[in-house]
């Protein structure tokens, strides 16, 4: 049996077990995120999207990693401060992972081999973006310089299917 989306868990910032499935039936934004890094503002268009559809269906997940450049050295209490402090962010922050390599996780692992990049499967930076329809079928993968304003004519089709 091949694995979906739903079959996946991951550690919420507050050290929460969620389970993917619980999110059947949602177009979801997943993002790999960093602090301290030149797409950091994108939380911001994040939020505007996150506050503009979640009513409709949307879910934006936040995955903070350091993979890149250090850009993301704090403590997962200091990430989910930071977010909120600074971009009012109320979407689900997980706890900091790895997209790429043997520690990568099992979430980016199926994100990468559903959609690879335009060079392959590996994450290349911070703020990559996959859109995954109802159905938890991956959609589209997004380069770090899409900003989530791009995005928004595809997540309100996705949304009104």
């Amino acid at each position: 049996m091949s694995q979906t989306l739903y079959d996946l868990t991951a550690t919420l910032n507050s050290g929460k077990d969620q389970k993917l499935e619980d999110y059947k039936g949602k177009v979801i934004l997943i993002v790999n995120t960093a602090s301290q890094c030149a797409f950091t503002p994108q939380y911001e268009g994040l939020q505007a999207l996150y506050n503009k559809y979640k009513g409709e269906g949307l879910e934006i997940l936040g995955f903070p990693c350091d993979q890149f450049k250090h850009q993301e050295p704090g403590s997962d209490e200091t990430i989910k401060s930071f977010c909120q402090r600074n971009y009012g962010v109320e979407f689900p922050i997980f706890k900091k992972i790895d997209v790429n390599g043997d520690d990568a996780h099992p979430v980016f692992r199926f994100l990468r081999k559903k959609a690879s990049g335009f060079f392959g499967d590996s994450i290349k930076w911070n703020f990559t973006k996959f859109l995954v329809d109802k159905q938890g079928n991956v959609i589209k993968r997004y380069a770090p310089i899409t900003t989530p304003e791009k995005i928004e004519k595809e997540i309100q089709a996705l949304l009104k299917k």
